[in-house]
């Protein structure tokens, strides 16, 4: 599971894990941006309905993939309070590891706002409010409430790169003694 604050580098490094391991990435903000695609009118600012229906499509997606056995990359900027409810459920049949990406507010703030004018499918996600909010003191990224299951996880800085690296990200996702075979759990 890879999770953080909004653009902390979660979805960048979800898929390049996805890429490495040969597993499915699956992301809230693309389903919720496949469902927005069927709404005519959508806000996204407020209290938008359809992130109910896309926070359940995306624990239904990843529950059915893992309990068919295949290893994924799951992520979102949930924090604990809706992370851990989808999550419970998985622990008996999955070895869950937890990344969290963290990055300074001024490169949250630059990454958020070049993103809300550069990506059409943002547009789902009411950007421009959370910068917003973000101004207004409302929001702020360091107030963010990690995921508190007892699974191991791993802090991962992405203000330059990955610190630490990518070698040791992928190590800490393999269980001992699977680091020479390349094969990670499902």
């Amino acid at each position: 599971m890879v999770s953080g604050p909004p653009a902390t580098g979660k979805t960048t490094l979800a898929r390049a894990l996805a890429e490495h391991l040969g597993c499915p990435a699956i992301l809230r903000d693309e389903i919720k941006q496949g469902i927005v695609m069927n709404v005519f009118g959508h806000d996204a600012d407020g209290d938008d309905p359809l992130n109910i229906l896309a926070l359940e499509a995306f624990f239904e997606t990843i529950t059915v993939l893992l309990r068919a056995g295949t290893t994924v990359v799951a992520e979102a900027a949930f924090q604990d309070r809706l992370w851990r409810p989808g999550l419970e459920p998985l622990i008996g049949f999955t070895d869950l590891r937890i990344i969290q990406c963290t990055a300074p507010a001024r490169i949250i703030v630059q990454r958020i706002t070049n993103r809300a004018r550069s990506d059409k499918h943002r547009v789902a996600h009411g950007d421009e409010a959370l910068l917003a909010d973000m101004e207004a003191g409302i929001y702020a990224p360091d107030r963010f409430v990690p995921i508190s299951l007892a699974a191991p996880k791993l802090l991962v800085n992405t203000s330059s790169g990955y610190t630490p690296g990518m070698a040791e990200i992928q190590r800490f996702l393999l269980r001992p003694g699977e680091a020479d075979s390349g094969i990670l759990p499902a």
